[in-house]
């Protein structure tokens, strides 16, 4: 971060970064660039689905419900977690409407060909546009890509981060105020993300008037940790984040202390955070793994990719304890399977 900017034309880098991965998004065919979860092993998007269809049955089984995803990206997740229900649990299959949080018809495509033999889904802009009644929530590596706004302290003074002319520069500013309250460090870059702030006030003001329940699973931390961590993505690898604008993933890790923060005081209950490998472990990822390796239908290069990719997702020097597991609750419903502990 450098000299302060007087310029018009300067961005706030939120501003930036929701452009840039807008576009990104909508002209990119990004497959090389990054690998989620889902598209390592299709347990990944059955365990979900089968944690949904228990967090169903915790509701009660209302005969009409919104599942609903946020981000679904190429429609993997939601494609495995159909194939299970529908086998499974009929009488959810039939219950259930599915409803897609996604900007990019690009992506809305490769979503209803994914989707196409098990439902047509009803596709939003943002979450507040879902419909009233139940919801049940997946948010997989979405809050990631929300943009940050970025600030620091220098000399009693505080200054926030915008773009200029492909550059960082500084310009005056009002001290950032995050929701959990946290002491601010002189010097100290310090990230606020105002869209997920935003989502986890509205989802807990919903969940307190109509049941529900969200999960989000990401990378980020749980401390009241402060820096920067803006990054971009380009074919795998780690590149500048200002660098050829629009064709990288711009992302940061989600502060979800800031996040639960909002949430509880919007009136959810918040179990988690707990790392993805105990939460993937506590529902079973081992043994479904084992289970379908073992398959006749699969070979001993099938089987050892499976268990490869399994261990990628649960292994601490891997997935396993970057990413970060939360759930937002109605306080009138059970825990959701997979946590032990109600932050609230």
């Amino acid at each position: 971060m450098s000299c302060v900017v007087v310029s018009s034309c300067a961005q706030r880098l939120d501003h930036f970064m929701a452009q840039a991965n807008a576009h990104y998004y909508a002209t990119t065919h990004f497959w090389n660039d990054f690998v989620t979860a889902p598209e390592m092993s299709q347990v990944f998007g059955e365990l979900l689905g089968a944690w949904v269809a228990l967090v169903w049955q915790g509701m009660k089984c209302p005969s009409s419900f919104l599942f609903a995803e946020a981000g679904p990206g190429r429609g993997t997740l939601m494609a495995d977690a159909l194939r299970l229900i529908t086998r499974c649990v009929p009488t959810m299959a039939k219950a259930q409407k599915v409803h897609l949080i996604e900007t990019s018809s690009l992506l809305r495509e490769r979503q209803r060909q994914a989707l196409c033999s098990y439902v047509t889904p009803i596709w939003h802009e943002c979450l507040t546009d879902l419909p009233e009644g139940p919801l049940i929530l997946i948010g997989n590596e979405f809050l990631d890509a929300l943009p940050i706004r970025q600030f620091i302290q220098k000399n009693a003074v505080w200054y926030e981060r915008y773009v200029y002319k492909g550059m960082f520069q500084l310009v005056p500013s009002v001290a950032p105020v995050l929701p959990d309250g946290r002491a601010l460090k002189s010097e100290t870059v310090v990230e606020l993300c105002e869209p997920a702030i935003a989502i986890a006030q509205w989802l807990g003001q919903r969940f307190t008037q109509m049941p529900g329940v969200a999960l989000f699973i990401d990378y980020g931390h749980e401390t009241l940790l402060t820096g920067d961590s803006l990054q971009a993505l380009r074919q795998a690898q780690r590149v500048a984040p200002l660098e050829k604008a629009g064709e990288a993933d711009l992302t940061a890790h989600v502060d979800f202390t800031a996040f639960a923060a909002a949430a509880r005081q919007a009136g959810a209950a918040v179990y988690g955070t707990e790392t993805q490998g105990i939460f993937l472990q506590r529902l079973g990822i081992v043994e479904r793994t084992e289970q379908l390796a073992q398959r006749a239908s699969f070979s001993l290069e099938e089987a050892q990719i499976l268990r490869k990719s399994t261990h990628r997702m649960i292994a601490s020097e891997e997935m396993g304890h970057l990413f970060k597991v939360i759930a937002l609750v109605s306080p009138f419903l059970p825990a959701p399977p997979g946590f032990t502990e109600n932050t609230t």
